[in-house]
């Protein structure tokens, strides 16, 4: 997914907006009036994946303040009059925390449970610090990527090399590296990896155009593009060593705990000599034991693969399996605080990421031209936190995992469609590819055409028709905590939750088809001075302004739109240089000639 659809789909993107100089809204714009909707889409899936983002930075700054304490309030059960909880007897120590002390779940979605004051705090804490950075652009959140980025990178070779001394690390490293080929009949499973992708790389949130944009003409965006996607790579098989580690270590330990209580049973029956008998000896014994008699005594099947395979996903592993690998550790609290610091690192980084895309998009509309920037900022991040209370009650992770699974996968899976068929098949390959050849000297061959116009389209249509389908005959599920079991059991989404979903996924893609419509038949005069548009976006976004200033003594033909700078226009033939949108306006809507102006404001 890495090589055929995110690589070819990444410098589309940010090659666009090198090449244009605009946001999402205004390259799709420019490309074709008609394509206009494409940039709305992605900045309403990007406002969906935002509200629940943050919850997750939201419950990572939760466990950092829990971490300080010792011991770690998850390392052992609470108890009352001297005995332990029995919901936390059944379940595991963290799996209580996580469920009860934090979430305080309810049974099911149906169930809010109301709000729960603690993770409310935290919540608004999680808004006012995205509100600050990304209200300051680049003078705050320049200096906050560079500790994002790296800060991460310094925790991972921590727990790298403290990961892979653990004890039975190994098997879960070999449980990493055995393949499971039956799964790739799943069309979920392939709509995952290029969510994943979607994802690591921030395509088909409008962010990457946006980077784009603020790069000098003749930036390399190739070179770039080749050299984020190998780190990406590498990063992602280095975490995932780390990870599998981890989960290793944390599977042997509940091996050996699981034995133990089997050897305490086969003592008090008079099958073992000793309660800590030899591991042979305990082997032996159990050979002789029946199905009937394991079930009637209560003994557990100790398998160091079945611990693997049933190793928690999503939240569930860092808020449950690495917990109960950092209780393991000696200096727990350490541990922790580093852990959830990385975390937060990288949960703000993405999601700083995310909303710089999304205040494109929105700066790119003439309503907010003049409005001031902290005021668009501060009423959207307020209304943000409003809905994302919906998260915060004892449902909250509920929905977080229905916004997660309907919000931010199809609909992005369709908008990267949109975008690589606008972009090779109406804005014109050969026009892209001497795009960037004009901008990076490099002329894309073979792999790049054939990923653009056959192999992307083709992989992104056949996993978006695959898992429409599969969704329709699989009823979808979700996982509640039973208190009763002190497990998590699936249940189904009600009919009215469902229909939520289903409303996500259109709101998420219908602006396209709207926009197409109201283009094509004229039914509303609409204003295309994108142009105008980018000019205030540079100005108003957290954009990367501190850089083009550092540029301008590499160009000093070139300042860039933002900064009062022109480019440098060699080609005589004015009109074949026009992007699309002005021959459309002059051809089709009688838009006089050169009556274009561009205003610049020193700020």
């Amino acid at each position: 997914m890495l090589i055929l659809e995110g690589i070819p789909l990444f410098l589309i993107e940010l090659g666009m907006g090198q090449k244009m100089r605009l946001g999402s809204l205004g390259v799709w714009n420019t490309i074709h009036p008609w394509l206009g909707g494409i940039g709305i889409s992605s900045c309403l899936v990007t406002l969906f994946v935002s509200l629940y983002y943050n919850v997750i930075i939201t419950w990572c700054f939760y466990y950092l303040f829990n971490s300080f304490r010792y011991p770690l309030p998850w390392s052992s059960c609470p108890q009352i009059n001297g005995t332990e909880i029995a919901e936390c007897a059944r379940s595991s120590e963290t799996a209580y925390f996580w469920y009860r002390t934090t979430l305080d779940a309810s049974p099911s979605i149906e169930d809010s449970g109301g709000l729960k004051w603690w993770i409310v705090l935290c919540l608004l804490l999680a808004w006012v610090i995205v509100f600050f950075i990304v209200m300051k652009g680049i003078q705050s959140s320049g200096k906050v990527v560079y500790f994002t980025s790296l800060f991460p990178y310094l925790v991972l070779t921590i727990f790298f090399i403290r990961g892979i001394t653990l004890p039975g690390a190994s098997a879960g490293l070999i449980h990493m590296y055995t393949p499971k080929v039956e799964k790739l009949t799943e069309p979920t499973v392939w709509l995952d990896a290029a969510t994943q992708v979607f994802y690591s790389f921030g395509l088909a949130f409008g962010s990457l155009i946006a980077f784009g944009s603020y790069n000098t003409p003749k930036n390399n965006c190739v070179r770039d593009v080749i050299l984020v996607s190998v780190c990406n790579a590498i990063t992602a098989i280095y975490a995932s060593v780390v990870i599998f580690a981890i989960l290793g270590f944390k599977a042997t330990a509940n091996v050996e705990r699981c034995i133990e209580v089997n050897m305490k049973i086969l003592y008090e029956h008079k099958l073992l000599p000793d309660r800590h008998a030899e591991r042979s000896v305990y082997d032996k014994v159990m050979t002789t034991i029946s199905p009937n008699m394991s079930k009637e005594w209560e003994l557990e099947e100790c398998s160091l693969a079945n611990q693997l395979d049933n190793a928690a996903e999503g939240t569930g592993l860092a808020f449950i399996v690495f917990t109960q690998a950092i209780v393991e550790l000696p200096g727990a609290p350490f541990w922790s605080v580093i852990f959830f610091m990385m975390l937060l690192s990288l949960g703000l980084g993405s999601q700083i990421g995310m909303l710089e895309g999304m205040f494109c998009t929105i700066f790119d509309i003439d309503i907010f031209k003049r409005v001031r920037k902290q005021y668009v900022t501060g009423v959207v991040c307020f209304a943000c936190f409003l809905i994302g209370l919906l998260f915060s009650t004892g449902a909250g992770e509920y929905w977080l995992k229905l916004f997660d699974s309907f919000a931010g996968t199809i609909g992005l899976v369709v908008i990267a469609l949109m975008e690589m068929i606008a972009v090779i098949y109406i804005y014109g390959h050969e026009k892209f590819t001497e795009d960037i050849y004009q901008m990076t000297g490099y002329r894309p061959g073979l792999y790049w055409q054939a990923t653009w116009r056959y192999i992307g389209p083709g992989i992104m249509t056949c996993i978006l028709s695959s898992s429409v389908l599969f969704m329709i005959m699989d009823n979808p599920t979700y996982k509640a905590w039973s208190a009763e079991l002190g497990a998590v059991v699936s249940a189904n989404y009600p009919p009215w939750v469902m229909a939520i979903a289903l409303a996500m996924i259109v709101a998420g893609v219908l602006p396209m088809p709207i926009v197409f419509l109201l283009r094509r038949f004229q039914i509303l005069k609409v204003d295309l001075d994108i142009h105008q548009g980018s000019i205030r976006r540079n100005e108003t976004t957290a954009s990367t302004k501190e850089m083009i200033d550092e540029d301008d003594n590499d160009y000093d033909d070139y300042s860039g739109p933002a900064m009062g700078g022109r480019v440098n226009d060699t080609d005589t033939d004015d009109d074949d240089d026009q992007p699309p949108t002005m021959k459309f306006m002059r051809n089709n809507l009688n838009v006089p000639k050169n009556t274009f102006r561009m205003k610049i404001v020193d700020y």
